[in-house]
């Protein structure tokens, strides 16, 4: 057998998604393969801190040793060694042959991590790496312009308004009016980059409504009020680089007024049905508008897509995408997949072997007329 791949594991972060970060990650390390792989891991504190450790050949036991793993070898700048040696005019080979790292693989949520500035950091170090890139990751953490983009592409999607924290300071009174008049109530208020339902809100009234943006502007600079659709909430995995599939959907039936944190991380009482029951041409309509959503913001690897089935009519309001959807083997993303033939450890395989393609591609791009 040749020699094992080393795969660069990114977790925790800056971000108010740093728990949900560290599940994943002792979750993944737990599905790989180690007869075929074998892990650098690479842990960011909340303060945004960089530590790595030695590779690993097991999975770890639990969060505190997955911290552990990651503060033996390298902190701060020493950390990202690893990951820039190519770039130090050898070929960053490791002692026994191969690069010192063959694929990153970030499992961070949130702010700093699924927003491309990590991805930019492995795009400057020319390595491999999972998942969306820096447009993608970007255009996919940013609600206002997640919709903006939908809209451009034709994509059905709820009435939305969006106001910066100066606009807000500035014309409150005003964004109110316009979002009542716009939305009516009840309406959802959200940071416009931010996931896991972090600072969402749902709000029934006008003193309700200046409440929820208050609280959504202690996690972002912008906040992006919904208005109300009285749907079921079908979600769809999308994989692939430039020809994505999709999988079955499925539908999440929350034990809460909305499906926020505490349904999704806290109480487990939230229920995931796989496969959601719908038509058949619905299925069919909901799959080709995730692989367009996909396309429309550049994906590659993984996504996402969640939608609105309108109780009232039977129409599909898409409502976003999320570029580094949730990775636990009880997470919607790869649930579906189980469901549609691909199980949790060969989807991992195929996560990293489209990271590779899509590198591979990249380096045949010629920069400037020269030879």
């Amino acid at each position: 057998m040749g020699r094992k791949i080393r795969v660069g594991l990114v977790y925790g972060g800056k971000s108010g998604e740093h728990e949900v970060s560290l599940q994943t990650a002792l979750a993944v390390m737990k599905a790989f393969d180690y007869d075929k792989y074998e892990i650098q891991p690479f842990y960011i504190t909340k303060q945004g801190q960089w530590r790595t450790g030695n590779t690993r050949a097991s999975a770890p036991a639990g969060v505190e040793e997955l911290q552990l793993a990651s503060a033996e070898d390298g902190q701060g700048i020493s950390a990202l060694a690893p990951i820039f040696r190519g770039l130090s005019g050898g070929d960053g080979a490791r002692e026994e042959g191969g690069p010192a790292i063959d694929v990153m693989f970030p499992l961070l949520h949130g702010t700093n991590g699924e927003d491309g500035t990590v991805q930019g950091l492995f795009e400057i170090a020319n390595i491999p790496y999972v998942g969306a890139g820096v447009l993608a990751s970007a255009v996919g953490m940013d609600k206002v312009f997640m919709k903006k983009v939908f809209a451009q592409e034709g994509l059905p999607q709820c009435v939305f308004r969006s106001v910066s924290r100066s606009q807000w300071n500035q014309n409150a009174e005003d964004f109110l009016l316009e979002c009542e008049t716009a939305l009516g109530y009840p309406s959802f208020v959200k940071p416009a980059n931010l996931g896991s339902s972090v600072g969402v809100s749902k709000a029934k009234s006008r003193e309700e409504l200046a409440a929820a943006i208050e609280y959504a502007f202690r996690f972002d600079r912008k906040v992006i009020v919904e208005e109300f659709v009285e749907g079921r909430e079908i979600e769809v995995s999308v994989l692939g680089n430039d020809e994505p599939i999709a999988s079955l959907p499925g539908e999440i039936i929350s034990s809460n007024d909305f499906y926020d944190y505490k349904a999704k991380y806290i109480d487990g009482k939230s229920v995931m049905q796989i496969p959601a029951a719908l038509p058949e041409e619905a299925v069919a309509a909901i799959r080709g508008m995730a692989v367009r959503a996909f396309r429309s913001i550049d994906g590659s690897g993984l996504s996402r897509v969640d939608f609105f089935y309108r109780k009232t009519d039977g129409a599909l309001l898409i409502n976003e995408v999320n570029t580094l959807p949730g990775f636990t083997p009880f997470s919607m993303y790869p649930r579906m997949w189980q469901e549609s033939g691909i199980p949790y450890r060969e989807l991992l395989d195929r996560l990293i072997e489209l990271a590779l393609a899509r590198h591979a591609e990249k380096q045949t791009i010629r920069f400037g007329d020269t030879d």
